[in-house]
Formats: C-alpha cells, sequence, structure tokens
C-alpha cells in the first residue's frame, strides 16, 4: 500500500513540519517548545488535539492510523528507541508478518516506559526488549527509527514463539529478496549470544543451497536427522517443449526427484502444469516421488521410509 501524505507549505511553521515527519504524533516537550503550555492544553481541551497517553499527543482527534501507532509506540518507549523484529521487517517490506503487537528494541540500561501500559484502545500492544548491541550499522535510517532488516531478521527468528516460525522468518524475507543471507551472516557475527543462533545460520545454509519455501527446509531437516544424502534443491531443467522448469529436490546419481506439494497445488492450472513437469521427468529415465507439505512436517519417518526405499532401489548404500 503506498502512503501518501500530503507536503506542507512553504510558509509552514516549525510545528506543522514536525508533524509531518512524525505522521501527526509529538511528544508534549515536543509540542511545548514550539508553543506554550497554555496553547497545547488548549488545544487537547477543545478536542482539536487528541492526548494519546501522557507525553504522547496526536495534532488531531481521529483514529490512529498506522504510522500513527508506530510513532506513538516509539516515542512512548522514550529516547534510542526503535522499531525492531517483525515489526521493524514488515516496515521493510517483508510480507506475510503479523501486524501486532509492534515489537521495540531499546538500550539495556534504560528502565521500561510505564506510558508503553497505559494505551488507548486503537493502540496494538508493544512489546519491548533490551539490547546492549545496537550498533550504528544495525540502525536504519527511516522514520520512524527502526533496525535494519538484517537485524530485523535475526532478532524476529530469535523472538518467535516456535523454531517453524523462526524459519519462516528468515525464508520469507530472503525469498522475497527484502535482505541478503550474508547480511544476516555479518548480524549474527555480531550478536554471538542471540537465540537461535544455530538455527538462523544452518536456515540460511539450506536457502543459500537452493531451499526456498518453508517446506524444502523442512525436507532438508527431514533428510539429515535420517542420514540420507543432501539432495540438490531448485534444480533447473528444460522440459521437451523448451520451456525451464525447477526440480524441488534431486538426486543426481541416483536419478531421484521430489516434489514437495503446497497449498497451491489445490489450483486446477498448477495441478495441470505438475502433471505436465512430471511427465517429462519420468520420458528421461528419472525416478520421482511426490509429498504434500503436511506429510513431510507431520509425518517425517513415512517419508523418510519412502526415500530410502526409493535411494536403495537406485543403487545408494549407506555409510556405516
Amino acid at each position: 500500500m503506498v502512503r501518501t501524505v500530503a507536503v506542507p507549505k512553504d510558509e509552514a511553521d516549525a510545528l506543522e513540519w514536525l508533524a509531518f515527519e512524525q505522521a501527526g504524533v509529538v511528544t508534549t516537550a515536543q509540542a511545548t517548545r514550539l508553543l506554550t503550555e497554555g496553547t497545547v492544553r488548549g488545544k487537547i481541551r477543545s478536542g482539536r488535539w487528541r492526548s494519546i497517553c501522557r507525553g504522547i499527543l496526536l495534532t488531531g482527534n481521529g483514529r490512529l492510523t498506522r504510522d500513527q501507532q508506530l510513532w506513538a509506540a516509539v516515542l512512548a518507549a522514550g529516547p534510542e528507541a526503535v522499531l525492531a523484529g517483525p515489526t521493524a521487517a514488515a516496515e521493510a517490506g517483508v510480507r506475510g508478518l503479523p501486524a501486532e503487537p509492534l515489537h521495540m528494541l531499546v538500550p539495556a540500561q534504560r528502565r521500561a516506559a510505564t506510558l508503553l501500559r497505559r494505551l488507548p484502545v486503537d493502540m496494538p500492544a508493544v512489546v519491548v526488549y533490551r539490547t546492549s548491541v545496537l550498533p550504528g550499522a544495525h540502525r536504519q535510517l527511516a522514520r520512524p527509527p527502526r533496525t535494519t532488516t538484517a537485524r530485523a531478521v535475526v532478532d524476529a527468528a530469535a523472538w518467535a514463539r516456535h523454531t517453524e516460525e523462526a524459519q519462516l522468518v528468515v525464508a520469507r524475507a530472503c525469498q522475497q529478496r527484502r535482505v541478503l543471507p550474508e547480511e544476516v551472516e555479518a548480524v549474527l557475527a555480531a550478536l554471538p549470544r542471540a537465540p537461535r543462533r544455530a538455527l538462523i545460520r544452518r536456515t540460511l545454509t539450506d536457502i543459500a543451497g537452493g531451499a526456498q519455501a518453508l517446506s524444502e527446509l523442512d525436507f532438508l531437516r527431514l533428510c539429515r536427522r535420517h542420514r540420507l544424502p543432501r539432495p540438490d534443491l531448485q534444480e533447473r531443467r528444460t522440459g521437451r517443449a523448451g520451456r525451464v522448469r525447477w526440480l524441488d529436490a534431486y538426486w543426481r546419481e541416483w536419478r531421484l526427484h521430489v516434489e514437495v506439494d503446497g497449498a497451491h497445488h489445490m489450483d486446477v492450472r498448477q495441478w495441470a502444469d505438475d502433471m505436465r513437469r512430471q511427465n517429462d521427468i519420468r520420458t528421461t529415465g528419472d525416478r520421482i516421488l511426490r509429498f504434500p507439505a503436511w506429510l513431510v512436517r507431520a509425518h517425517p519417518d513415512e517419508v523418510a521410509d519412502s526415500l530410502r526405499h526409493a535411494l536403495r532401489a537406485a543403487g545408494w548404500r549407506p555409510e556405516r
């Protein structure tokens, strides 16, 4: 969604420019530096301005927009607060992340901002984390201030409720080309105690090897756990009609191809396209197995057993 805000006219005063820069949200201290305390109180009492919480004002009287919610959270959290984790990643353009609660980072020495516990009903909940490591390289020049996308991805994965959610954040950010794996690696190098550090690094390795979707990451994890050889992912192949296709997983030595079907395979046109691709593969002499993504996730032993039988039939012998 494109955000359009009218730029103040040339004759606009300092307050108008401040309100423009902060989506109409200002602190009481900012307002009283530009107006008298009496004028500020008068605007609130008359209903022209709105008090969001103690010390935070809206230079208007409507419901808060998304930008205003973000600014209110940053200003209420206090000096040096920045949007972080999934909130910062979403602001950087990563799609599919939850809009609430808002996630913030503040310096480790800061005490909790009690204002965030007394927010109005049109404000989402705000979760504040402290950090002792937030160098300038991890700060994005944005309004409102936020961490870089790479730092946001690392924090979002660290704060995720479970392993799958953590992997999903990393996979989405990389798949949508909002961040490069090496950028996330650089952040991890600066955060040696980051939660789920090993998981994030392993997920980046899998993505660099071709895994783009969470189902493919699950498939690689299954192969590691059951000591199956690692397949090539997103293998490029040209069909008989000259069309380029991509194989989900392929063991070249044993000519075994595996498709992991997501929810999109319920679409009829997608199903027909997959059928043609599958027929192209079979006519080359390759074997093909297909598994729904939910089966890979819910019954990995069953999938691994099928893979083991197919690989053995093709000549693979596990190392003893």
